[in-house]
């Protein structure tokens, strides 16, 4: 006789339907699991509301949004009941461009939007091929003819008269992307098995990374003209440009050198098992999931770097943040300078959200 064993049904608990509504068990469950936490989330959407309320109370309901051509007396009518966001379109473009020629701000308008669709063609994997890097070439290339101009019919502009959020994206865009290929050849350099190439990039990780990018910056824009030839001379945003880029591949590669270690041992070895060379098998093997691996510290990186050109304000570069500071010069404007300020904050918040949610996205897809 074959006895069949029962199988155990799930716990009753687990099968009973949840009664209730799935909200309120939610809040329940998450907010109001005890007394405490329930005074804590009470507290906290008390403190909550009261801050919405005043900044809608402050920045929408009597806020001035338009005034006459600089006519800052609505605004000072209301100054401290309600915001003047007046002053941004009467300061935008100074804001946005500085002084580049008013007539010719269209050029480095068009230089963002071709930074902005650059930014947004590189997330697409289908658009992962050669053709991508020409394209970045071509589109760099247009970029400088823009800005410069001097070809083409175009007034030249040089550059002490850029400024604004076009520089910004030339020096975070350029630093990262000479930067990144810098630092992975550092971090390999740290794995090196040769004592000269170890040390030397030992000695540039440890020496960059001592030393706050203020400094770099000046170094850079007062220490090395002095170590040049008599009347050659290299432009200010130029010389900004490469300590961004030196300062850039030093922390990104501690963080790549982070993703090399956390690959497996086996993937060494079944890559020289194969006969692959040296750089074949750190680019074909290694690499991959070396970045794979450290995509949330990258993009952590990316974004701090993408703020911190902002510093470049110590050697007379007019970036974003500096223009906005300069446009609330104006004694008829100065007294709202918070309203210059959340607008900066909004554009440098838009890039920086950009980036995080595609390095999730990112991850997500790597990870499958």
């Amino acid at each position: 006789m074959t006895v069949i064993a029962d199988i155990p049904d799930a716990p009753r608990a687990a099968r009973r339907p949840q009664i209730g509504n799935p909200v309120l068990r939610w809040l329940r469950t998450n907010l109001f699991s005890s007394i405490p936490n329930g005074i804590l989330t009470v507290v906290l959407l008390a403190v909550l509301a009261k801050g919405i309320f005043s900044f809608v109370q402050w920045g929408i309901a009597n806020a001035v949004w338009l005034t006459p051509a600089n006519d800052s007396s609505p605004c000072r009518a209301v100054r401290g009941l309600g915001a003047c966001w007046a002053i941004i379109p009467e300061k935008y473009r100074f804001i946005l461009f500085g002084t580049y020629p008013f007539d010719e701000q269209w050029r480095p308008a068009l230089s963002v939007l071709l930074f902005i669709a650059l930014y947004f063609l590189s997330t697409r994997r289908a658009l992962w091929r050669r053709e991508l890097v020409l394209l970045w070439i071509g589109a760099l290339a247009l970029i400088s003819v823009l800005m410069w101009g001097g070809v083409l019919g175009l007034s030249f502009v040089s550059q002490d008269r850029w400024g604004g959020l076009p520089v910004t994206l030339i020096l975070a865009t350029l630093g990262l992307a000479f930067g990144f290929p810098l630092g992975i050849l550092v971090a390999l350099g740290r794995r090196s098995k040769l004592p000269a190439i170890r040390s030397l990039s030992v000695l540039y990780v440890e020496l960059i990374r001592g030393v706050p990018l203020v400094s770099l910056l000046f170094m850079a824009s007062v220490m090395f003209p002095l170590f040049m030839p008599a009347g050659f001379n290299i432009d200010k945003l130029l010389r900004a440009q490469v300590a961004i880029i030196l300062f850039a591949g030093a922390y990104l590669a501690e963080v790549i050198r982070g993703g090399l270690q956390a690959v497996p041992r086996g993937q060494y070895e079944a890559a020289d098992a194969l006969g692959l060379s040296y750089w074949r098998k750190h680019r074909l093997i290694v690499l991959p999931q070396a970045i794979r691996h450290v995509i949330p510290p990258l993009v952590n990186t990316f974004i701090a770097f993408f703020k911190d050109t902002s510093l470049v304000l110590i050697i007379g570069i007019f970036d974003l943040l500096t223009t906005a500071k300069t446009a609330i010069i104006d004694p008829a404007w100065q007294q709202f300078s918070v309203e210059v300020y959340i607008f900066v904050a909004a554009i440098y918040f838009m890039f920086c959200f950009a980036m995080s949610r595609y390095s999730r996205s990112l991850e997500a897809t790597s990870g499958r």
